[in-house]
């Protein structure tokens, strides 16, 4: 059966988007669907120059302009079962909205921001100043810049934007953010737009620039005034939505796929921003599993995939040579993320809101092993729930006295029993813990795809200490983990990325459990007054007045380290296969201009660099 909103049928699509279809099987199965016969040729002609492309069905069978694979570049993540959940929704700031599935494309930043180079490279805007009391900011934006649609890009689109942020608040994506800070933005000129805050900020502009998964769209004003912000998807091709500033338009998107096509023009270029992007067609296709990543890169079906497992890597450097990585075809495969791993513990809930029944769990894991074995030994310590970046260094280093005190990452299961017997809590007849009620103790732990090789050896562990521990990975984690829906859960922590130590202290604070969006949020729902305030403070400082930073920064380890709110595993890495059949100059160790993460918002600064192969 045809759905003619939607596309093909679903095991028809997995197996075209899989390139598992040769052009007859195509014709035939397309046949079997009522498809006429001149569709299903375009079909496969389709498949013939991109694989991947299921063409819309709306009446006859719609036909996307044909451009050979050589020229397309096609990567593969998320989606919940095999298919894209939010391929209508183009507006990021909606809550289920995700930039990292195409969105990052359509909305340029003010800057964009490497941590590898540590550079900010000015996009939207040509300059930002501060006031000397840092109360004000003037972001001066580039002269002749247009919306695809035609109309004038201009500060009015970028102080409607931040007010909008402020009226709407938590109810999208960095409302809360901008809310607790800015008092109002207003423009002066087409190209000055001065923000005037309620304290001191001297890291508001970094925040909004793109870097990772952290940073502010600019919403164009023509289009989103008077939409409802928590509604409005943005998303209608006839209309000519998604508009966007930047060289890719949405020409199909799908549960199946979603596909982009380059312009044949943009400001950026006159500008002397970058070059247009070589890529003339740009492919979203959801992750269809290990297996599924593994052949498809290998037959040259994907050119960028989302990670794999340590052990893949062998079958994969085996059947396609010109496949490469951050680290080229050797160990670990991947670069250091800014999202280090670890185990949350619900603070809301008994008995994991117990300081010492968390402690006692960090105890029952043994680091070294999970590296070993989920990992393959591709992988690294923890360095507390910061990244493994230079920048960050000095801040490991100060705490040491206190790690020495509090060692956040020993593997101890005798100092773990003590706790729990000094709870009054004791052990069945098969080594299993009940609490001081005579309870069994039971830990469900949740996450998703990456932590597939993870929580079996984190579940391990923890029923040899003698917790009741399971592992699984619902569909809906990503609605039930930033909600609290959860006891235990396997995920990262999004802060800091660079010498500046606010985002990640961010990451524990109160207030910001009702920012959604998936980063700088407090996922553990820890608790403190005190620690609350001295993050506050720590905001109106420059991240340049080192002793005063350094001092809070300790202050607030002195809290945090006896409560350890959720225990830290390992750095996170992304170990992204990259194929050089039909691209090359990919991000690597040897050429690190931006993380190569396909999904984080500096994707854009890969596909403006990224040349063909030939």
């Amino acid at each position: 059966m045809v759905d003619h909103d939607r596309g093909l049928d679903g095991s028809f699509a997995r197996d075209f988007i899989a390139g598992n279809l040769s052009r007859r099987e195509i014709l035939k199965r397309a046949a079997a669907f009522g498809v006429a016969a001149a569709g299903a040729g375009r079909l496969a002609t389709a498949a013939t120059a991109a694989p991947g492309i299921v063409e819309r069905v709306a009446g006859p069978l719609a036909q996307l302009k044909e451009i050979p694979r050589e020229k397309t570049l096609i990567a593969v993540r998320g989606g919940t079962q095999g298919k894209f959940t939010e391929d209508q929704i183009w507006n990021p700031f909606l809550p289920l909205g995700n930039h990292q599935l195409g969105s990052q494309l359509i909305y340029e930043p003010l800057a964009y921001y490497s941590a590898f180079q540590d550079k900010t490279i000015m996009w939207l805007a040509e300059s930002h100043e501060y006031s000397p009391d840092y109360k004000t900011l003037t972001v001066k934006t580039r002269p002749n810049i247009t919306w695809s649609d035609g109309k004038p890009f201009s500060a009015d689109d970028v102080a409607y934007t931040f007010n909008q942020l402020v009226a709407v608040g938590s109810k999208v994506k960095w409302g809360a953010d901008v809310q607790q800070f800015l008092d109002k933005a207003e423009t002066t000129d087409p190209n000055t737009t001065v923000f005037n805050f309620k304290v001191p900020a001297p890291r508001f502009f970094d925040f909004v620039a793109y870097k990772f998964d952290i940073g502010v769209y600019i919403a164009p004003k023509h289009i989103f005034e008077g939409q409802d912000w928590a509604t409005f998807t943005h998303w209608d091709l006839a209309k000519g939505w998604p508009v966007t500033t930047g060289p890719w338009r949405v020409v199909y998107s799908a549960p199946e796929q979603k596909v982009l096509d380059r312009a044949d023009s943009w400001w950026g270029t006159d500008a002397k921003v970058a070059e247009l992007p070589a890529p003339e067609r740009f492919i979203y296709l959801p992750d269809p599993g290990e297996q599924g990543l593994v052949t498809g890169v290998i037959a040259n079906q994907y050119d960028i995939d989302t990670g794999i497992q340590p052990t893949s890597f062998a079958t994969v450097f085996s059947g396609n040579p010109k496949v490469t990585t951050w680290t080229g075809q050797q160990a670990p495969f991947g670069n250091v993320d800014w999202w280090p791993h670890s185990l949350y513990l619900n603070n809301e809930k008994a008995p994991w809101s117990d300081k010492d029944v968390r402690w006692a769990i960090s105890y029952y894991l043994n680091r070294d092993q999970i590296i070993d074995v989920a990992w393959s030994g591709a992988s690294q310590p923890s360095t507390l729930f910061l990244p493994d970046y230079p920048g960050l260094k000095p801040f490991v280093d100060a705490a040491k006295p206190l790690i020495d005190k509090y060692p956040y990452l020993e593997f101890n299961a005798e100092k773990g029993d003590a706790l729990l017997t000094a709870k009054g809590w004791k052990k069945d007849g098969n080594g299993m813990w009940q609490d001081e009620k005579g309870q069994p103790v039971q830990l469900e732990i949740i996450s998703f795809f990456d932590f597939t090789s993870v929580g079996p050896v984190v579940v391990e562990q923890l029923k040899k200490a003698g917790i009741d521990a399971t592992y699984s990975e619902p569909p809906n984690f990503f609605n039930r983990f930033p909600a609290g829906d959860y006891t235990g859960a396997l995920f990262g922590h999004g802060g800091s990325y660079s010498s500046d130590i606010y985002y990640s202290l961010r990451l524990y604070q109160t207030g910001s459990e009702k920012i959604p969006g998936g980063h700088l949020v407090n996922f553990s729902l820890w608790h403190n007054k005190d620690y609350d305030k001295l993050v506050d403070e720590l905001y109106g400082i420059s991240p340049t007045e080192m002793d005063k930073v350094m001092d809070i920064w300790m202050k607030c380890m002195n809290i945090w380290m006896p409560e350890y709110p959720d225990i830290q595993i390992s750095q996170g890495l992304h170990r992204l296969p990259m194929n050089e059949t039909h691209w090359t100059n990919w991000p690597t160790a040897e050429n690190p201009y931006v993380n190569p993460a396909h999904f984080h918002l500096t994707w854009p600064l890969v596909m403006h660099t990224v040349k063909a192969s030939s």
